[in-house]
């Protein structure tokens, strides 16, 4: 048994600067588990890997830290004001991927591991890999509810929040479980702009544009003019939740004034670097296979979508030169979207895609 009480290593979460601190049991999270299989079977998980990669593994503690017991669960703000876009084409990118959030939490997480270690037990962070699933961890641990855009909901302060978790050997009494407070609203479904919360909770990711901009392969045409000037995450279900709109007017954002809080990328700029140079800005992001293309392909998409902003009339000479540019690159993919650029924006006849 553990000489350190929940209370302490909550205390010591708080004091390593996280926003929120519960505790779950170690127990395997079964009906996770088979919901994870079922909606994989029904493709709902649009070849996303992730926590569905092995669903044993990422609904079950111990096959990280043999003889876990407990999951001391942390959660870190990261909602920031929403940045005036620049008066050049620019691709918005998603509050939670404007810096990395995650480092923080799994700082703030390894102090906890510390403690635990300290006191002789087994401790491991787990946060943002397929190790475990964040949220229903979360939501075991009292942190909040599950929304019904499937986020959890911190009572009070609304869903901008990373998530993660210390796996541990030390038995420690588990945090209260929060009710849910969604009631009637589905304002989350209403909103999504693809329509991809096909019920309360259940996210068709072949729809999302979350996963989409992260997928590999051309992306869906169908999707494209809906996808807007997003050049990486969708904030939309979570813009709309009252429980945010209420948390923003309680104060200033947690990205707020951060001189690498990124909102916005010139797409133009984007488009000109190499490959190492493209890497070593948004490198951080999720890139399928680390291939520099797919932010490009978003890019693309972006531009295409660039005349319908303030001025839809006018097309910069500079959005015009890189389409055409792209229109011949090595990359058939990359000529695929950049035709569809220029179509969209009407400065050359193309070919249908």
């Amino acid at each position: 048994m553990s000489t350190v009480s929940a209370d302490e290593v909550i205390a010591a979460g708080l004091a390593a600067g996280l926003d929120a601190v519960g505790v779950a049991s170690a127990e395997p999270f079964e009906s996770t588990r088979d919901t994870l299989l079922e909606r994989r079977d029904q493709g709902l998980h649009g070849g996303m890997a992730f926590t569905y990669r092995n669903p044993d593994r990422s609904t079950d503690a111990s096959w990280t830290v043999p003889g876990a017991q407990s999951l001391v669960v942390g959660a870190l703000g990261y909602r920031s004001s929403p940045a005036a876009a620049p008066n050049r084409a620019a691709g918005r990118v998603a509050a939670y991927a404007r810096r990395d959030h995650y480092a923080k939490l799994r700082a703030s997480l390894g102090h906890v591991a510390e403690m635990l270690r300290g006191d002789g037990h087994k401790a491991a962070v787990v946060a943002d890999d397929n190790a475990l699933v964040d949220r229903e961890a979360a939501r075991r641990a009292g942190l909040g509810w599950y929304g019904k855009n499937s986020n959890i909901l911190l009572p009070g302060q609304g869903s901008w929040f990373v998530l993660g978790s210390v796996i541990t050997t030390a038995a420690l009494e588990p945090s209260t479980p929060v009710p849910d407070q969604c009631g009637p609203c589905r304002r989350c479904l209403d909103g999504c702009p693809t329509g991809a919360i096909v019920a309360p909770g259940v996210v068709d990711a072949r729809r999302c544009l979350a996963w989409l901009v992260q997928a590999d392969g051309d992306f869906p045409p169908e999707f494209r003019e809906a996808l807007g000037d997003r050049i990486y995450g969708c904030d939309d279900c979570q813009e709309v939740c009252p429980p945010n709109r209420q948390a923003e007017s309680n104060g200033p954002g947690a990205g707020e004034g951060l001189d690498d809080d990124t909102a916005w990328v010139d797409l133009v700029d984007l488009l000109e670097l190499d490959d190492d140079e493209l890497m070593a800005r948004y490198g951080r992001w999720y890139i399928p296979r680390r291939e520099p293309r797919y932010v490009r392909r978003n890019a693309l998409i972006a531009l295409g979508n660039s005349r319908q902003g303030n001025d839809p009339d006018v097309i910069e000479p500079e959005v015009i030169e890189v389409v055409h540019r792209y229109r011949s690159d090595p990359d058939p993919m990359l000529v695929r979207h950049a035709d569809w650029a220029a179509r969209r924006l009407g400065v050359g006849a193309v070919a249908p895609v």
